[in-house]
């Protein structure tokens, strides 16, 4: 036997059979399959029964053609115990989330179009743009790229295990985790929605990113919701914005590098491994137009330029 959260009845613990927990993996996999997010035998997902007992998906089978007696077992090593099928040889990426987070009881990796979109091109989702995106997600990270399969991809997501729920894989994919298949499973949706809704808002125009007090109250709500967020252990008066979908795409670099003040958006201080606008960009943002072109933007820059080779001289 094993337990379930059922979050509609205000998070108290139903006592399911493992058979059942099978059949929703099932479910899962067919719900995966039909939205497009995996094509072929691609994803795989598992959920924790126990510290030493794990269901998962088996290589080679797709998702939306699953059935109960398919579901392997593993153990916290990834060792098969049990199931007629292989399991899948991504294993170690779940496990290596299960290790990092007690409170994780289901992991979900699959390919969803949109999100994924973002992961080959190496492009952070950005927050501070859309509420559903904050309050159920947060954060998204990006982890370097490795070799599906390889061990190396459970130690690719451990810097950011701890402070989010879900993960993009550098050329690769996504991976989602909660505390049931549905709350996995949800924001596998979510993810793909918002990078979807990011790229057809792009298409249309500038993007306009959150203000700090509208972000202020987003996580408070997120907060009164029972749901953590790293962000506020942080402190909000220091709540920075990931913004480099708004700078790399399109031409937009005016909020690369930024911070929100009360009074609107201000340069941000320098992270290691991101830098933030230089002094050029800051310049064209300013200078340019409210819709430019590349060739606007390149013609800016060399402008500017020569006027300060000219001074230079």
């Amino acid at each position: 036997m094993a337990y379930v959260p059922n979050t509609s009845s205000g998070g108290s613990a139903t006592r399911v059979t493992e058979w059942k927990i099978r059949e929703q993996m099932c479910d899962i996999g067919r719900r995966i399959w039909l939205k497009g997010f995996c094509a072929g035998n691609e994803g795989n997902h598992s959920y924790r029964l126990s510290e030493n007992r794990i269901l998962c998906t088996p290589s080679l089978v797709s998702k939306g053609n699953l059935k109960p007696d398919d579901i392997c077992v593993v153990d916290r090593e990834g060792k098969q115990i049990s199931g007629k099928r292989k399991r899948t040889s991504e294993i170690l990426l779940h496990l290596a989330i299960y290790t990092n987070r007690p409170d994780v009881k289901a992991v979900i990796h699959s390919h969803p179009p949109h999100a994924t979109a973002f992961a080959v091109a190496g492009v952070e989702l950005p927050t501070c743009v859309h509420p559903e995106a904050e309050v159920f997600l947060g954060p998204v990270r990006m982890a370097r790229y490795v070799t599906p399969g390889d061990k190396r991809l459970g130690e690719s997501i451990e810097p950011f295990v701890k402070d989010s729920n879900t993960i993009l894989l550098g050329n690769h994919g996504v991976v989602c985790y909660g505390p049931d298949l549905e709350d996995a499973y949800y924001k596998l949706e979510i993810v793909d929605a918002y990078a979807r809704i990011l790229l057809l808002a792009k298409s249309i125009g500038t993007i306009r990113p959150l203000g700090a007090e509208e972000m202020k109250e987003l996580l408070e709500l997120k907060g009164r919701f029972g749901m953590s967020d790293p962000r506020v252990k942080q402190g909000l008066d220091k709540l920075t914005c990931q913004n480099d979908f708004l700078s790399r795409v399109g031409g937009e670099i005016a909020t690369r590098g930024m911070v929100m003040t009360d009074s609107g958006m201000a340069r941000a201080p320098e992270r290691a491994g991101q830098p933030c606008a230089s002094p050029m960009e800051q310049a064209v943002a300013a200078l340019a137009p409210p819709q430019y072109s590349e060739a606007d933007v390149e013609q800016l820059v060399q402008t500017i330029t020569d006027q300060i080779m000219a001074a230079a001289g």
